[in-house]
């Protein structure tokens, strides 16, 4: 299972990044971050990162639906497996949060360095 992950992985990234022509998803800095298929191949959880606002992400997760059809099909062409899974697109928003928190810990960082200088 593990295999057909990361090619479906890799397939849907170059599908989204070469193949979509929806302004929602060319426009915003989509990620495939991990696919998780159930065992029948019957359906596929795709976890994506989306850099922008909620509006952009909600773009991005109703382009990504539309196309549902189109991705696919193109993923049956390109990877032999005996059924093609449905397509279930989820936001993951564990790079933003862990850019947040790195932000936050450099904050909590410099007020520390800026108040030991000011100690001195």
């Amino acid at each position: 299972m593990i295999r057909i992950n990361e090619e479906i992985k890799k397939e849907l990234s170059d599908i989204i990044r070469q193949d979509l022509k929806d302004p929602r998803i060319i426009q915003t800095m989509v990620s495939v971050l991990n696919v998780d298929t159930t065992n029948d191949l019957k359906y596929c959880k795709i976890y994506i990162s989306v850099m922008g606002n909620e509006e952009q992400k909600k773009g991005v997760i109703e382009g990504l639906k539309n196309a549902s059809g189109f991705i696919r099909r193109e993923i049956a062409r390109r990877i032999n497996l005996r059924n093609t899974p449905e397509l279930i697109f989820k936001i993951d928003d564990s790079i933003e949060y862990g850019i947040r928190l790195s932000k936050i810990i450099d904050d909590i960082k410099s007020n520390t360095e800026e108040e030991d200088e000011s100690n001195e």
